[in-house]
């Protein structure tokens, strides 16, 4: 059985969003399914439009979501002697052609077409054939190489998403290869690409379609066998439109930085194309147990933000407090705050979790244990009353002599409440809003463990 193969081929022509992320996501997962290797290879040959920023993106993005290529990144722009190589082999073996046609005669030809209402396309003007006398080669003109596309017939393949495809040859022209500079044809790079490495399976997106059967083409008169295909359906905005940079689409770093999980990004990624029954919510170890190509979503997947959210708070929730920590930690330093030892915070982080969707949410909430708070004027008149004031003074001077710890700090309430015939919300809210700076946290006793004792009386005083 051969080792299974997988690549993910970005061009770095822009920054890389959650619609392009999703074609490393199901590549990378097929791969580790199937203990197979991974692949990174930048398409860098767009020489105008492809930047190191663009590159830096992709690589840091893959990262953050624990997508690690075993192989890479290979970089084309530093393969280019192999693919002249393969041209001027082609050129030899007659599977390739030099066109002297300018463009101002293409345009021409094209014009004349559509007129008579047929297919623009090159017409072979140049293509040699047996008996054929070519035109004489004009001065001065640097040739394109063209393919020399079979002729009759059609291109079949069964793709794993869409089914069996097939497309006539006559609806394929002799594909350039190679510009007037020599310098070679995306098409062309891919294939050279993909059979230098070795690709079993190409998972990438629809918009792909177009130029599979080209490629199988050039993959069979070089003597291989074409890989598996499977065109994923392309990933549409809250909008219904293709996800893109221009329709606002946000660099997959971002997200990051918002807070999201990458386990939670995997999960949501995942199911924007590909199901496993019902299963919603799942470890990147589930999820690679379970991926194949047969469950690949044959419709357009739509981006939500607040499924996402809700994905990531699932998330949160199963996530070691341990874990969350550091992560917390990074977003309080964007706050300008700095959080104290990581046991401590692993516990705060334990504790405000279930109320949050994101990291940005947790360290929001963890904010009063490490700055000032400002309660609302609206909780200071509502809550701070002249009854409750004896009761915070008494609760304050038994702070100040208990043991620091969630039971003795409950009893301490209790004992307060009782001395001042109160209920608990009628203390217990007047201290969430002097120390907390908000009327709802969760229990008190808990929230209140966690404080500096001085930082509480502090805010008691007040």
């Amino acid at each position: 059985m051969t080792q299974v193969r997988t690549r993910f081929a970005p061009s770095p022509t822009g920054f890389i969003h959650l619609g392009n992320i999703r074609s490393a996501l199901y590549p990378w997962a097929f791969a580790r399914a199937n203990q197979g290797v991974f692949i990174l290879r930048i398409e860098d040959t767009d020489l105008e439009r492809s930047s190191q920023a663009a590159v830096d993106v992709i690589l840091e993005g893959m990262k953050w979501l624990g997508l690690d290529p075993d192989e890479g990144p290979y970089y084309q722009m530093q393969r280019m002697d192999r693919y002249k190589a393969v041209i001027a082999q082609m050129l030899e073996q007659g599977l390739a052609y030099r066109c002297y046609m300018s463009p101002a005669e293409l345009d021409a030809l094209r014009e004349r077409q559509m007129a008579a209402r047929q297919k623009p396309r090159y017409d072979g003007t140049w293509r040699p054939e047996p008996g054929k006398t070519l035109p004489p080669v004009p001065e001065g003109v640097q040739p394109v190489i063209r393919f020399k596309n079979p002729l009759g017939g059609a291109v079949v393949w069964d793709d794993k998403v869409k089914g069996r495809i097939s497309i006539s040859n006559d609806e394929l022209d002799d594909l350039v290869i190679a510009r007037p500079d020599g310098t070679p044809t995306y098409n062309f790079c891919v294939v050279v690409d993909d059979i230098d490495m070795a690709i079993t399976h190409v998972i990438r997106g629809d918009d792909h379609v177009n130029n599979t059967p080209r490629q199988i083409n050039i993959f069979r008169a070089l003597g291989k066998e074409p890989p598996v295909y499977a065109h994923l359906p392309t990933v549409l905005n809250e909008q219904g439109e293709k996800m893109s940079k221009r329709n606002g689409a946000k660099p997959v770093t971002q997200y990051r930085d918002e807070g999201y999980l990458p386990d939670a990004m995997v999960n949501y990624l995942a199911r924007l194309g590909w199901s496993h029954g019902d299963d919603e919510i799942f470890s990147r170890e589930q999820f690679l147990q379970w991926f194949d190509l047969d469950h690949l979503g044959k419709s357009a997947g739509q981006f939500d933000e607040a499924k996402l959210r809700w994905v990531n708070a699932q998330h949160l929730k199963m996530t070691e407090d341990v874990r969350l920590a550091p992560l917390v930690r990074e977003q309080l330093a964007r706050l300008g705050l700095q959080a104290g030892d990581d046991a401590t915070l692993a516990r705060m982080c334990g504790l405000f979790k279930d109320r949050c969707s994101t990291t940005v949410e947790l360290a929001q909430w963890l904010a009063m244990y490490f700055a000032p708070v400002q309660p609302g004027a609206e909780d200071q008149a509502a809550h701070i009353t002249e009854a409750v004031k004896p009761a915070l003074r008494t609760l304050r001077d038994k702070l100040a002599t208990v043991a620091w710890e969630k039971v003795a700090i409950q009893q301490a309430i209790k004992e307060s409440i009782g001395a001042h015939g109160l209920k608990m919300p009628q203390l217990a809210i007047p201290v969430r809003v002097l120390v907390c700076g908000r009327a709802q946290t969760p229990s008190i006793d808990a929230v209140l463990e966690l404080f500096d004792r001085q930082t509480v009386i502090d805010r008691l005083q007040a």
